[in-house]
């Protein structure tokens, strides 16, 4: 199926090949799907730097980081959307009444905090807090995150913000009556049959995954296998904000899905919903859940403005552009060892234009 692709995409591919040999990453999985046709997958590098260990594949499982908002919280709220349940104008309160503040002064201010203010990053909530640093477990970690004070009033500004997404899986685990990580097992990653997608792989997945991070301040331990994020492992591995595993064949499939207008999970007009940049704050880049292209992109120059996507800390992302009927998912470890490198930045946006300029000559030829 992929004879053609190194030809093809030589130029993607080299980009990639030289973040490796530059300490980027040391390894990648890339899958690109094109009018309903898988057309490159493979993987380059290796799990970590060393010679020796085991060489990057399509089978290799990732970190997914951020890219967990919309492959599993996005797309669970657009579910839940759909049955009546979730409310894009409900105040968080109504649903987490913590969150109004002890301090009157600051409890109407809390009440504007909607849920499409929590998907579109401009609730007023600051970007990272590491409650991880003072909660010992979940519950000690919502309570924190519920007190968060706000750094804008709701509405008014777009940051992105990973507490708004922990808020949002904890009340998707309301509306949904069960934990986040089994109603997207059984309502989204086993409706597409992606077998490998999960929050806390099991030990027998661990030989597929690359470590993310010689963590020696917090964890002290090699991070394999295990969410690299610190608020997410603290909640025990599942969370709003990150804590998917999979990989970029399984994340190409989902993208296809959403290339099909949400079959079979949602309705095209639900996805369109979701997915469209957002009017409020002025200027913003996000849609509901998603990013959209803003120049300078890390999906590049050639992605249309109808495209979305999203970016994971540990050097993920996929990119959609309903437009070109294109998807394009990398997948690497780019944390490793140190979360140091941010050469990533680079080369992201340089393979995103690598690989649109291919398809741009062939479809010329």
């Amino acid at each position: 199926m992929f004879y053609h692709q190194g030809e093809q995409f030589r130029g993607a591919f080299d980009v990639l090949l030289s973040g490796i040999s530059q300490g980027a990453f040391p390894g990648a999985a890339v899958a690109i799907t094109h009018c309903g046709s898988l057309i490159a997958h493979l993987g380059l590098g290796r799990f970590t730097y060393d010679a020796a260990s085991p060489a990057a594949n399509g089978a290799t499982i990732y970190d997914l980081a951020s890219v967990t908002k919309v492959i599993a919280t996005t797309t669970a709220c657009m579910i839940l959307y759909e049955r009546g349940l979730f409310k894009l104008d409900q105040p968080l309160v109504e649903l987490l009444p913590e969150f109004g503040a002890k301090n009157p002064s600051s409890e109407d201010t809390r009440r504007q905090v909607t849920f499409r203010m929590l998907l579109a990053h401009s609730s007023g909530l600051p970007a990272y807090v590491k409650l991880f640093q003072t909660a010992h477990n979940k519950d000690e970690l919502l309570q924190q995150a519920l007190q968060i004070a706000l750094t804008a009033a709701p509405g008014t500004r777009a940051e992105y913000s990973d507490i708004g997404f922990i808020l949002l899986g904890q009340a998707i685990q309301k509306l949904a009556g069960e934990p986040l990580d089994q109603f997207c097992q059984r309502e989204i990653f086993a409706k597409l049959n992606l077998a490998p997608t999960c929050f806390n792989p099991p030990t027998s997945l661990r030989p597929a995954i690359p470590p993310t991070e010689d963590d020696r301040t917090f964890r002290h331990r090699v991070i394999q296998g295990e969410v690299n994020d610190e608020n997410a492992f603290v909640m025990g591995g599942v969370a709003g904000h990150a804590g998917c595993f999979s990989t970029a064949l399984d994340v190409s499939v989902f993208a296809h899905c959403m290339l099909q207008g949400g079959s079979p999970l949602v309705k095209k007009e639900t996805l369109e919903i979701f997915t469209r940049r957002q009017d409020s704050p002025p200027g913003t880049s996000r849609a509901l859940g998603w990013d959209t292209p803003s120049q300078p992109s890390q999906s590049g120059k050639y992605f249309s403005s109808r495209s979305y996507g999203h970016l994971g800390y540990t050097g993920t992302s996929l990119w959609i552009d309903p437009d070109r009927q294109l998807s394009v998912t990398l997948l690497t470890n780019r944390t490793w060892p140190d979360r140091g490198s941010q050469s990533i930045k680079q080369i992201r946006p340089a393979f995103h234009d690598a690989v649109i300029e291919a398809l741009s000559k062939v479809l010329r030829a």
